[in-house]
């Protein structure tokens, strides 16, 4: 028997103890009070970490067992569910390299392993911390990209309402930026429920714009032929100068549309 095959046995043989001994002196160097709930996880997850080490090292250079993948992700996204800061996570893997090169060193000299042996062992810690590393970041921005968004589709629903004025007439303001997602929103969403309102005659009024560029405009513009199909008269309001000389310059005919200076002016007119 090899004394690397010894090693592994000895990391297999006492995962558990290796475990809680690993942990409780990482803990100790930390600045802030880990609670003995996260404390009892961290020993439990090790114990793992140590059979995946001890799989791993049989395995040839580079690789790793598919399970710690597995593993790793697992982790990762059981860290950003509980919704803290990724920063807390990364600060600890500075200690836990030192104490785990400190425990891998030790054994391996008293294995004798050769100083060859010891590092590749360290090299495979580190891997592998690394890959636990990636899985946390990967699930804390799969997490974040999520809340963001939901938090999208929230303020692009509440920012696209059709708001009824009387019976058989509504508005739809437009505020803020319109961007080509709030566009397709407004198109694909919005549009289709129109008809609902039991709506004859829609004014989209552009005075709350912010911004919008000349593809954006040109997706506004597009609500018009597709209410007119839906039967349903449009009356465009708010328009500013500077709009309405891009929508001109971009080709858009203008004649056709009915145009008022406000939605006081175009209710008067309707």
């Amino acid at each position: 028997m090899t004394a690397v095959t010894t090693f592994v046995d000895y990391l297999n043989n006492n995962a558990n103890q290796l475990s809680n001994d690993i942990v409780d002196e990482i803990i100790s160097k930390f600045d802030v009070q880990i609670s003995k709930a996260e404390t009892n996880q961290a020993k439990s997850m090790y114990v793992e970490f140590l059979g995946f080490l001890a799989e791993s090292i049989t395995c040839t250079e580079g690789s790793v067992p598919e399970s710690l993948v597995a593993w790793s992700k697992e982790n990762g996204e059981r860290a950003a569910a509980m919704q803290g800061k990724v920063s807390n996570i990364l600060v600890r893997y500075p200690d836990t390299r030192i104490v785990f090169a400190d425990y891998m060193m030790k054994i391996g000299l008293d294995y004798k392993l050769t100083t060859e042996e010891i590092v590749l062992i360290i090299k495979r810690v580190n891997h592998m911390l690394d890959l636990s590393l990636n899985e946390t970041v990967f699930a804390f921005e799969r997490h974040t990209d999520q809340i963001i968004k939901s938090a999208q589709d929230e303020i692009i629903e509440l920012a696209s309402p059709v708001v009824p004025i009387h019976e058989g007439l509504a508005v739809l303001p437009l505020i803020g930026s319109i961007d080509s997602l709030r566009a397709e929103h407004l198109l694909n969403k919005v549009v289709p429920q129109i008809p609902s309102y039991q709506v004859e005659c829609l004014i989209i009024d552009f005075s709350g714009i912010v911004n919008i560029d000349m593809e954006v405009a040109r997706h506004i513009f597009m609500i018009y032929d597709v209410l007119l199909l839906l039967g349903i008269k449009v009356v465009f309001t708010g328009i500013r100068p500077k709009l309405a000389k891009n929508v001109i310059n971009s080709g858009i005919n203008f004649s056709s549309f009915q145009v008022y200076a406000n939605v006081k002016q175009a209710i008067e007119s309707i």
